[in-house]
């Protein structure tokens, strides 16, 4: 059973390649009595003739290679900028008190307390500010 022209028809119509071609196999005589494009058009839209995705390379293996240690080069301050680590560690910071305010854990005056400690560098990371409210008996309450 050929449908070797159908195929490339259905190809040159579909702007595809000749191998990206799916033909139903239920409806081969069908397609094998399609002689004109526009017949190959018709079992397009039924769905008989239909392409193929792209199969593309699963890069996955190529990214789980060269992430260890060994691999990195430079400092963690070459390869991001002082400022912008300054940012993005702030930011997460201010972020964190905020919850901790809207949530009513920290009071007004706690929060405004520890924004100041924040922007002057004390706290490393959220988990070393959540380890100084609680040491410190700054929250009014256990968080939820």
């Amino acid at each position: 059973m050929k449908v070797d022209a159908q195929r490339r028809i259905a190809a040159s119509l579909l702007g595809v390649g000749y191998h990206r071609i799916w033909i139903d196999p239920e409806r081969v005589e069908d397609v094998q009595s399609a002689i004109t494009r526009g017949d190959i058009r018709a079992l397009v839209k039924d769905g008989v003739i239909k392409v193929k995705p792209v199969k593309g390379t699963s890069r996955a293996r190529v990214e789980r290679r060269r992430r260890g240690v060994g691999s990195v080069k430079g400092s963690s301050k070459s390869r991001m900028d002082e400022g912008q680590m300054w940012v993005a560690h702030i930011r997460a910071l201010r972020r964190e008190l905020k919850r901790l305010r809207e949530r009513r854990i920290i009071t007004r005056s706690t929060y405004r307390y520890l924004y100041r400690l924040a922007k002057g560098n004390v706290f490393r990371s959220i988990r070393d500010l959540r380890s100084y409210i609680y040491s410190h008996g700054l929250a009014r309450r256990l968080p939820v």
